[in-house]
């Protein structure tokens, strides 16, 4: 069973926490983690491209100039792709890139990336700072303490801390996010992965650790 650093808030090692179970001992399958974060990826698309081929363009009825004597190469519509301003050969149009993400592709790939995160040592427990107030400075000390400040690092809660999502927003390369909420891409993307103590239990009872 995998231990994980607790820091404290005043960013010191006060302990260790064991992490047990699949969520953090699963064998990391990087195939299930590509698949899952491509689909992830894919579903994000607006899809909304669009261009105006020869049938969507108004206009281009009229010969824009007699078929001979005037020294041109002949043409019958100003909506030509050859034209400025002219229609688009093979453009893209809208399109929904969605699929469904099967739930055990989800989770097997969840439970992979959290098992990965851990073993790599980039996954800890945190004690939160005193926030009296939504200001950013609070929340940019603490990670400076942790080292962290310049890192992509991610922050999991159990949601009940208003003063933090609103001090964390204007911090870059700074997430926080509900550990219900959390997904496989949001662990493979950043390089440090911190929650709560609370949030570690959302994250227990959410996805299972059985």
């Amino acid at each position: 069973m995998p231990d994980v650093k607790f820091i404290s808030k005043d960013g010191t090692e006060a302990r260790t926490v064991t992490l047990s179970g699949p969520l953090f001992e699963t064998e990391p399958k990087g195939h299930v983690i590509q698949e899952y974060v491509k689909g992830f990826l894919r579903n994000q698309r607006q899809g909304t491209a669009s261009t105006l081929n020869r049938a969507r363009m108004k206009g281009g009825g009229k010969k824009p100039f007699r078929q001979k004597g005037t020294g041109r190469a002949r043409a019958g519509s100003n909506t030509s792709p050859l034209w400025t301003g002219g229609a688009v050969v093979f453009g893209p149009t809208p399109k929904d890139h969605y699929s469904r993400l099967p739930k055990a592709l989800k989770r097997n790939a969840l439970l992979s990336a959290l098992s990965m995160c851990v073993k790599e040592g980039n996954f800890q427990v945190v004690e939160l700072p005193d926030l009296p107030e939504a200001k950013t400075k609070h929340v940019t000390a603490f990670l400076k303490k942790l080292g962290l400040y310049d890192k992509r690092t991610i922050l999991l809660y159990d949601g009940k801390n208003d003063n933090l999502t609103i001090a964390s927003r204007n911090i870059r390369n700074f997430e926080v996010k509900r550990a219900e909420l959390v997904n496989p891409y949001d662990i493979m993307r950043h390089e440090r992965v911190l929650a709560t103590e609370q949030g570690l239990e959302k994250i227990k009872e959410t996805f299972g650790n059985g």
